[in-house]
């Protein structure tokens, strides 16, 4: 999912300059930073990167992606097993409690699910209306009964926004309160929510799994200035940092009290069209912006050669990405000729551009540069990246960049979440084609392997022709820290492994 948002301002801008009064002080407690702040502790509210990272050691899982982000293993469910018919799920819940000591039971795992699925302020309910029924026959039991075999099903159950989360404790705090300081099934408890500056965890003594957990705390500090978070790591006044931006990375490689690490990633830049605007709702004229943009000349400017261009919004490595999936040339006249055609020579867009971020500030002067020569005006409003989101969501702009990455390991998630017309509107870009929407939903349901496959090529092959979005490059997590820390690791979902970070 996409990792913007509502952040900061001024406040967290001067926080980033002066860190040093700082609980992290304290020995054992690791100071990370990043551009914005966390917008929420309920799970089912949010489809942020900046949320879910967050939160992934905050709440436990029934079901984990394990380090290499390949497999799936247990986690608070301990085993399960699956009727013949595909439609029954028996989860086995391990002896576990909730942060204040209360146990973690199947009524828990079942309250999570159904809330997920029926709550309407839910992001994520279409993934997980194929629950017909989900019940705890005692309290170390959770029984599922699916509506029709679902083929992604357990890997939707290690989604972040799936997390287990207290049923007593939500219904007596409430929404509002519980999402502000939550109940944690996970390795660290929030201790404070500074709003704007930073979120401040504590190791979680009552976690199933606290002797694994090295580090005392964690502080998430919102830095949204590229350069000045690489300036506070490197004059130690932060221990990590991520979104290294790609030029800083051989000047950091050098600093020998840093370590800069290159993960692998289901990272995909892409630039968001909004097809509820004029002339963009003709697919001709998405067409020739794809056409319009040369996107190995962004490749090679702004990511300094550590990305690759993409051709798909399934990224390259993940299941069922379609190598072979059309990949439009740059060709500014034949663009031209495309908008001409559907009455939209001069078109003139709104392209926002998050301010204080260097790469989506580089791209937006060559994607404009680009698109001038098709005859495309696009006049670049650069916004405080809490304002940019808040506008994106409302729906006013015409073009953006962004970028999503893989939540679980199958391809229905990002795939019903971009395509398949849930309650985000196709992930912002008001996209509709109803047949793409029905083999969505028939892709979901199909269990042999190699028919499935050849319907995600399809869908692949259909948004590319749709120009849902335009597909820009993909590229791995760059993350920096200081010497003295230890397995500091981010695996190509985009989890990062805290339980096991050690700070020396």
């Amino acid at each position: 999912m996409t990792n913007r948002w509502k952040s900061i301002g001024l406040a967290a801008l001067l926080a980033g300059l002066t860190l040093s009064a700082s609980y992290a002080e304290a020995a054992g407690v690791l100071t990370i930073g990043r551009r914005e702040d966390s917008t929420t502790f309920d799970p089912i509210k949010t489809a942020q990167n900046i949320d879910n990272w967050v939160f992934s050691n905050v709440y436990d899982v029934l079901i984990r992606v394990d380090k290499t982000g390949t497999k799936l293993e247990p986690g608070l469910a301990e085993s399960w097993t699956v009727s013949d018919d595909g439609l029954t799920y028996t989860f086995k819940i391990r002896d576990a409690k909730f942060s204040d000591g209360s146990p973690l039971t199947a009524e828990d795992a079942a309250y999570s699910l159904l809330r997920i699925r029926d709550d309407a302020a839910s992001l994520w309910s279409d993934s997980y209306k194929v629950i017909d029924m989900a019940v705890a026959t005692d309290a170390r039991t959770l029984t599922i009964k699916l509506k029709n075999p679902s083929a992604p099903f357990l890997s939707t159950l290690a989604l972040p926004n799936a997390s287990v989360i207290s049923k007593k404790g939500m219904e007596s705090l409430g929404p509002d309160a519980y999402a502000e300081k939550p109940i944690a099934s996970g390795a660290f408890v929030v201790e404070e929510w500074r709003r704007g500056d930073r979120v401040i965890l504590k190791k979680n003594p009552n976690f199933w799994q606290a002797d694994r957990v090295k580090l005392d705390g964690v502080e998430w500090i919102s830095v949204p200035d590229d350069n000045t978070r690489m300036l506070n790591v490197q004059a130690g006044e932060l221990d990590t940092a991520i979104f290294v931006p790609f030029s800083r990375v051989e000047e950091l490689k050098k600093d020998p009290n840093l370590n800069v690490d290159i993960d692998a990633s289901t990272r995909e830049d892409h630039l968001l069209i909004n097809h509820a605007h004029g002339a963009l709702g003709k697919k001709e004229v998405r067409q020739a912006l794809d056409l319009a943009i040369d996107k190995k000349a962004i490749v090679d400017t702004v990511t300094f050669g550590q990305g690759t261009v993409a051709n798909s919004y399934i990224p390259k490595g993940a299941l069922y990405y379609y190598a072979d999936n059309l990949q439009r040339p740059y060709n500014p006249e034949k663009a031209k000729e495309l908008l001409a055609a559907a009455g939209a020579s001069d078109l003139t867009l709104n392209y926002l551009v998050r301010a204080g971020d260097e790469v989506d500030e580089q791209t937006a002067v060559l994607v404009q540069q680009q698109l001038q020569k098709a005859g495309i005006t696009a006049n670049l409003q650069k916004v405080d990246p809490s304002q940019e989101w808040d506008m994106t969501v409302a729906g006013d702009y015409d073009i953006s960049v962004n970028y999503w990455t893989n939540d679980i390991l199958d391809p229905d998630q990002k795939t019903t979440f971009v395509l398949g017309h849930d309650s985000n509107n196709n992930y912002l870009t008001n996209y509709k084609n109803e047949a793409v929407k029905e083999l969505v939903a028939k892709a979901r349901l199909e269990l042999d392997p190699k028919k499935r496959e050849a319907m995600y090529v399809d869908l692949q092959k259909m948004a590319k022709d749709d120009v849902n979005w335009i597909d820009l490059y993909y590229s791995p997590y760059i993350n920096v820290s200081r010497k003295n820390i230890e397995n500091f690791y981010q695996n190509p979902l985009g989890r990062f492994f805290l339980e096991d970070t050690v700070k020396n």
